[in-house]
């Protein structure tokens, strides 16, 4: 690309260049008002000799009004622009200097959630990706690492930052973090909490006071989040050799947050969601999400704050690592083969859809213009993708190997994907050039299978191929590890997993003395995010799901069959239903499997995924057609299994409540066997189960029956009775509402919750709860006519001048639509081209709506 041919609004991985200063010491202050904040900082500097020469200071500023800048102690009298202050290069000297400035900030209206601002009267910041800039004058990239004392003074009762606490009196508190972090991880909160407290002594003897914050009246559900976090800081240790490196931890419940937690040093931020929970007011779902993402952000603290991201281009490498271990942890805490399914299943609904539209990236891009618009499920879960095929490819030891060398070679450093893959060519032995396609290239892997079979050989051929993306429209073989299990025609297993390691465009493997024709199972585990392409019959793949050692590839035969019954049922093909039906029946009827394994057996594919498949098949999808062959499988499998289900739900009854995996795994088939029932019994069971529920995931569970066959009125109202008072119980309310709607209603739900007085548009867990229930109502959104998609319109640009970075993540609801027929694609580009004509349209929206209308077919 020519240097004219840019668009200045453009960051490129390949402009970078090491900051002109090095800062040594940041010593901050905040004097905390809601309308007149005031943070005065001391950066210790000096020049970088990486950076060679004489440079100008440029530090990154965003909303902030300056009172005074020093240097070494003289006033300097320059004024900032939009986005910084800059110190000419002849003021500066060429030895250690301080850089003292104070400047005024609003926190109660920045409605942003960005830098310092104010939820319900609490103070607390969120600085990641660039928000620091918000704060203070200060160099707001990764690279530039410095050790943090901080000083508040505020007369509410509780004041944390970072690091230990080292001094405190009335009005005021002091907080220094021994350890070198970029500006992204400072944190600050302030308020009127209480804390649910607890202790972990590290392997080396070092004993660690723990903390969980929250508003007075939810301390007493605070018992699971502290639990999981004892539970990651020991499994961390044991696992990675990782210990806990200062004397407190804290986590804090935030209300408005624009993501799910933070992991800045020493005190994570979280969404209240993602903290408390009790059996009455918390799903299963809620508590392993909970011990998942209390794992995620702790992990962090290694991989990604001893160590981080030398710039944002990076930012897969401390999150698909964090991602991996995150999920390594809850199949040790849960059920691997369980997690794994669930795992895959966002992959696909999230990240394959990314990767087959016109938002595809690569795992680390090599532009971008909002960084925001970064955090995708490409760098999250495709990243954790990543590190698992680097696993499987150098095996257990040579992975254990490699992240010790990580650690040692790059604690305290801000890294590169570089420096990622020479740890594992050092420490194994392997070149990694091929392999580090996976970053470079976007786009999802098409792996098709050829089969032959000779005088007792069998020999599998794999062909890759990887569609064009945006900017990449020739992509290179990458190198697949390949998981395959062959079994005997009687169900035995013949060949144990055995990974494949293909790095060709086409390449064939052989097995020699089988006495019979295998059946294969390709891609165990899914060792690879490929899309496998292989014809097989429907007999073959209820032998696979009857008998495959693979609980991911049983899993995974079943739904293969029920996605290929479903689509031959909308093109006119062969009639797979009975073949599903009473495959599935037979599996679930087996009591020897895993009752959490059964539940995800028998759901559905998605509609959007079978919109994904038809249109890759070159059909093009009618979401109302789809919705009713999804329908009317339901419906039959309710029939086939009408017998059985009351005996099921019977014999996985109530019992105490606990959160674990095997209670889990008995209510989550039990309330799938309800939700059957209901389609054939008219609801009867499901209010009796709703009226006994003890607890929220059945209370849910059997409220989600009754909307999903249109009833359910007077237990909706019942509970809003019950949980008004508790908003992200309420949010539950809201988002079934929305995602069991008939089609023709979904829009209408929407809007009508929308006005409802509670609906608090400005906080985000309640905008995503309507409208992030619309948009993953398939045949709902996508209702001919086009009412969702004004809808989502009208509220996207309601929010985008509060918040850019929710409205900007609610969009890509319309990254899909080139699938469509061209009554719903005009439909969708007027809302799109509405979107763009905004005037003061954030960075963040307009880049997402102009890469979705750039697709235009």
């Amino acid at each position: 690309m020519t240097e004219a041919a840019r668009d200045p609004r453009t960051v490129y991985l390949a402009d970078y260049r090491p900051w002109s200063h090095l800062v040594d010491r940041v010593e901050l202050c905040f004097r905390l008002a809601p309308k007149g904040t005031k943070v005065a900082a001391k950066l210790h500097m000096r020049p970088n000799p990486a950076a060679r020469g004489r440079h100008v200071l440029r530090l990154d500023g965003e909303g902030l009004r300056l009172i005074t800048l020093k240097l070494d102690g003289a006033l300097l009298d320059l004024t900032p622009d939009e986005t910084g202050l800059t110190v000419p290069a002849d003021l500066l000297p060429e030895c250690p200097f301080l850089l003292e400035t104070e400047v005024a900030i609003d926190p109660e209206t920045n409605t942003a959630l960005e830098g310092l601002y104010m939820s319900r009267g609490m103070y607390c910041t969120q600085c990641e990706a660039e928000g620091f800039r918000k704060i203070t004058f200060y160099p707001d990239r990764p690279d530039v690492m410095a050790r943090f004392h901080v000083r508040i003074e505020s007369d509410l009762p509780v004041l944390l930052s970072n690091g230990n606490p080292t001094a405190s009196g009335e009005g005021w508190a002091e907080w220094d973090d021994p350890w070198p972090k970029p500006a992204y991880l400072f944190a600050l909160v302030a308020g009127d909490l209480v804390a649910h407290r607890g202790g972990f002594t590290t392997r080396s003897g070092r004993s660690v006071d723990l903390a969980v914050w929250v508003r007075p009246g939810d301390e007493d559900r605070c018992a699971w989040a502290m639990d999981s976090l004892i539970r990651s800081m020991k499994w961390d240790e044991e696992v990675y050799g990782r210990e806990y490196d200062l004397d407190v931890f804290n986590i804090v419940a935030v209300d408005d947050f624009n993501m799910g937690a933070m992991e800045n040093k020493g005190l994570n931020i979280f969404n209240s969601k993602y903290v408390l929970a009790s059996p009455e007011s918390a799903t299963d779902d809620d508590f392993a999400r909970i011990e998942a993402i209390i794992a995620h952000e702790y992990f962090h603290n290694w991989t990604g704050n001893r160590i981080t991201c030398r710039d944002w281009f990076q930012l897969c490498l401390k999150e698909g690592l964090t991602v991996f271990r995150d999920q390594q942890f809850s199949g040790d805490m849960r059920s691997h083969a369980v997690k794994r399914i669930e795992d895959v299943a966002v992959l696909r609904a999230r990240q394959f859809r990314e990767d087959q539209g016109p938002l595809a990236h690569p795992v680390r891009p090599e532009s971008f213009v909002e960084i925001n618009n970064f955090y995708t499920a490409t760098v999250y879960e495709k990243g954790a993708e990543l590190i698992r095929m680097l696993k499987t490819l150098v095996g257990d030891e040579g992975y254990a190997k490699a992240l010790n060398l990580y650690f040692s070679r790059h604690d305290g450093e801000a890294a590169t994907i570089e420096d990622w893959l020479k740890v594992f060519g050092d420490a194994t032995g392997r070149d990694l050039t091929q392999f580090a396609l996976w970053y470079s290239e976007a786009g999802t892997p098409r792996l098709k299978v050829a089969e032959a079979w000779q005088d007792g050989s069998y020999t599998l051929t794999f062909t890759q191929e990887t569609p064009p993306s945006p900017g990449q429209p020739v992509k290179a073989p990458k190198v697949i590890p390949i998981a395959v299990g062959l079994l005997n025609p009687n169900g035995d297993e013949v060949l144990p997993t055995t990974v494949l390691e293909m790095t060709g465009a086409t390449q064939s493997f052989r097995f020699d003395g089988l006495a019979a024709r295998p059946v294969p199972s390709i891609l165990r585990g899914f060792s690879a995010p490929v899309v496998l392409e292989r014809e097989t019959s429907a007999d073959e793949r209820a032998f696979l799901l009857a008998h495959d050692t693979d609980l991911f590839n049983r899993c995974e035969a079943g739904r293969s069959l029920a996605r290929e019954m479903l689509i031959a049922g909308l093109t006119g093909g062969e009639d797979l239903l009975p073949a599903w039906r009473d495959a599935l029946a037979r599996l679930i009827r087996d009591d020897t499997l895993d009752p959490a394994f059964r539940a995800l057996a028998l759901r559905l594919p998605s509609e959007d995924d079978i919109a994904q498949a038809l249109h890759q098949r070159g059909h093009t999808p009618d979401p109302a057609a789809i919705h009713a062959a999804r329908r009317a499988a339901g419906d039959a499998l309710a029939q086939a299994l009408a017998a059985d289900l009351p005996g099921m739900i019977a014999g996985l009854g109530a019992g105490r409540f606990a959160p674990d995996a095997a209670g889990a795994g008995r209510r989550a088939l039990r309330n799938a066997a309800l939700a059957l029932l209901a389609r054939v019994d008219g609801g009867a069971a499901a209010q009796s189960a709703f009226a006994a529920a003890d607890n929220m995931t059945d209370q849910t569970g059997a409220l989600a029956a009754l909307l999903d066959i249109g009833q359910g009125a007077a237990e909706l109202a019942r509970f809003r009775d019950e949980w008004g008072h508790d908003a992200n119980v309420m949010d539950k309310w809201l988002s079934l509402q929305v995602a069991l709607a008939a089609p023709d209603r979904a829009a209408a739900q929407a809007e009508t919750l929308a006005a409802d007085p509670g609906f608090d548009w400005r906080n985000p867990n309640r905008f995503r709860a309507v409208f992030g229930a619309l948009s993953g109502h398939h045949a709902g959104f996508h209702q001919a006519g086009g009412a969702g998609y004004r809808l989502l319109a009208d509220w996207l640009l309601r929010l985008d001048p509060l918040n850019p970075q929710t409205a900007a993540r609610l969009s890509t609801a319309f990254e899909t639509w080139p699938r469509y027929d061209a009554a719903r694609r005009d439909l969708i580009r007027a809302e799109l081209e509405r979107i763009l004509g905004q005037p003061g349209l954030s960075r963040d929206l307009a880049e997402m709506a102009g890469r979705m209308i750039a697709a235009a077919p």
